[in-house]
């Protein structure tokens, strides 16, 4: 068994957490990942608060493990959701897209266990101040939202700057990469691209597909001239969309109508023009498989690497 503070401070068996991935993690996935061991985790963006209210109920009534919900800070709606995980007794949260500052005090008053996502040192030393439990340390490899720097080299300096747990995210999708993200420093890690491939997870079977035939060099990055690079694979809409940022005669907001609801298009409809956000390692991703699956192999296949570490030594 892997050694770390995040399966005692979450009350989980292993140190995996699902991604909350937006409009693709909802009760049937996060309930699933929960009742393998891991931490499930329901997205704030799925149609409305009263329709993220009705996916929490739903977990409740599938696992009686612990469960989260990952609250994207920038929606339009992100203060209704911070009041309403209060009132449905959420008890863990991450938090993306900005700093959860002024919801902290009522979320700690409630109970609930605050992970924030971050992507620099900086940033996790903020969180660290404001009392968080622990930070979600995500390199750029990893799918949707992404930041500058990448994870080999993200994880060991965030480790290294705060004393409070860090879950490594970006990139991880096997057992070879959560073993090298706890060598790295991390006490957990967070996987979202290998998850959408999983039987429980409810998006359309065109994502599934195209996170299936996916290879090395399936994805590309788009949105950096809007200041919001997002992660994807490569489908007539993402080439469209990067043609439109190169073009100077298109303008930013031109482009964000553009890309409006094309998330949700992929998700719920496998429509070819919406937005498929994976991670750099969906080209490891080879089949549909139960979330217990998932999770007990990342996890077995990391504590064999790590019991066999000592054997690369001459």
């Amino acid at each position: 068994m892997i050694k770390s503070r995040i399966r005692e401070i979450l009350g989980i068996r292993y140190p995996i957490i699902q991604g909350g991935m937006a409009w693709a993690a909802d009760a049937s996935l996060a309930s699933a990942v929960s009742n393998a061991g891991g931490l499930g985790l329901i997205s704030s963006i799925n149609a409305g608060t009263d329709a993220v209210r009705n996916e929490i109920r739903k977990c409740k009534e599938l696992t009686d493990k612990p469960f989260g919900v990952n609250i994207m800070l920038q929606a339009p709606n992100a203060g209704e959701i911070a009041s309403m995980v209060i009132e449905e007794g959420v008890k863990i949260l991450t938090t993306g897209a900005g700093s959860p500052a002024q919801y902290i005090d009522a979320w700690k008053e409630a109970g609930i266990k605050v992970i924030p996502v971050i992507a620099s040192v900086a940033m996790a030393l903020k969180m660290q101040a404001l009392g968080v439990v622990a930070v979600v340390a995500e390199g750029a490899e990893s799918g949707g939202h992404v930041g500058e720097l990448h994870t080999m080299s993200l994880i060991p300096q965030v480790a290294d700057a705060v004393d409070i747990p860090v879950i490594a995210a970006g990139g991880i999708c096997d057992g070879r990469g959560a073993a090298a993200a706890f060598m790295l420093g991390a006490d957990a890690i967070q996987v979202g691209t290998r998850f959408l491939s999983a039987e429980e997870c409810t998006v359309h079977q065109n994502y599934k597909d195209r996170i299936i035939k996916a290879t090395d060099i399936s994805t590309m990055v788009t949105g950096k001239t809007l200041g919001h690079p997002v992660r994807s694979l490569k489908t007539p809409f993402s080439n469209t969309f990067a043609k439109m940022e190169a073009d100077p005669s298109v303008t930013p907001e031109e482009i964000l109508a553009f890309g409006t609801g094309a998330l949700r298009k992929a998700v719920r409809e496998g429509d070819p023009n919406g937005s498929y956000m994976a991670g750099e390692c969906a080209g490891m991703v080879k089949k549909t498989e139960p979330a217990k699956d998932i999770v007990e192999d990342i996890i077995g296949g990391a504590e064999k690497l790590l019991a066999a570490a000592p054997g690369l030594l001459a």
